[in-house]
């Protein structure tokens, strides 16, 4: 009988190969996080040691040094197919946003540029519903229009794991293979699968970094969990928000909801 971490994992390997088979082209969006890593991870063992479509890591120059680290080897020991896209500057976004929030909005507008440019119909991202309470609003496959936007109330129905996949010419889907993990299955499946992990998320100095974003907008928390198992255990006890340390979701209480909408991940 499956436990839960092997049924969690069949169905996102069953959505990736539904994802390959029925929407091109297609490509996997990298930020080099532990959702997006386990995703990456579980994208090799659907396709059997490979990933057959390009892996793209929407970079604005401020990740930590030691994300780049990790992407570099990891694209190399994967055989990854990179592609690195340069998000365009903060004055390049919607001004009327909140500073953390215009800082987020860059990604926005390079994956807008990216789609545009590479004709992708489709883009795997690892974001889960537990994470952030717009997030929970999400569909596997959600449609989104010429210019990325999202439109919530407007998602198709999905019944028995029958996607829509069909969108209208210059529109693309955002797919969503990791919708139904919560944060602690992500470590408990990192920790069995034995995942690297990106050395920020360890705790270093009583504190360490819970969720991993831009070092401009993204801080760390306080805590001792300097292993897997720690981070576990912190997790089962702890009432902190997984996005305390995002500065733009303090900003404003539509802040997150407003990039959202305009096609933020």
């Amino acid at each position: 009988m499956l436990d839960h971490l092997d049924a969690l994992e069949g169905r996102t390997i069953y959505i990736l190969r539904e994802a390959f088979c029925r929407v091109a082209p297609l490509a996997l969006l990298w930020s080099v996080g532990k959702d997006s890593n386990a995703l990456l991870w579980m994208c090799r063992k659907a396709f059997f040691g490979r990933v057959p479509f390009p892996v793209v890591q929407l970079d604005t120059g401020m990740e930590l040094d030691e994300v780049y680290r990790f992407r570099d080897s990891a694209a190399d020991a994967w055989s990854l197919d990179l592609r690195i896209e340069a998000c365009p500057p903060e004055g390049a976004v919607d001004p009327a946003l909140p500073p953390a929030a215009r800082a987020a909005a860059r990604k926005t507008a390079g994956l807008r540029s990216l789609i545009g440019r590479e004709g992708y119909r489709g883009v795997l991202l690892g974001i889960r519903r537990d994470e952030q309470a717009v997030r929970a609003k999400e569909r596997v496959f959600s449609p989104r229009g010429p210019e990325g936007g999202w439109a919530f109330r407007d998602q198709p129905p999905e019944f028995w794991d029958q996607y829509k996949t069909e969108v209208p010419e210059a529109a693309h889907l955002r797919i969503h293979p990791l919708l139904d993990w919560s944060e602690l299955d992500i470590w408990r499946y990192t920790r069995r699968e034995g995942i690297p992990v990106v050395p920020p998320y360890l705790a270093r100095d009583g504190r360490r970094y819970r969720s991993l974003g831009e070092r401009n907008i993204t801080h760390p928390i306080a805590s001792t969990a300097a292993t897997i198992d720690e981070i576990i255990a912190e997790l089962e006890a702890t009432r902190v928000p997984e996005r305390a340390g995002r500065a733009m979701d303090h900003e404003a209480e539509d802040a997150f909801e407003r990039l959202r909408a305009d096609g933020y991940m």
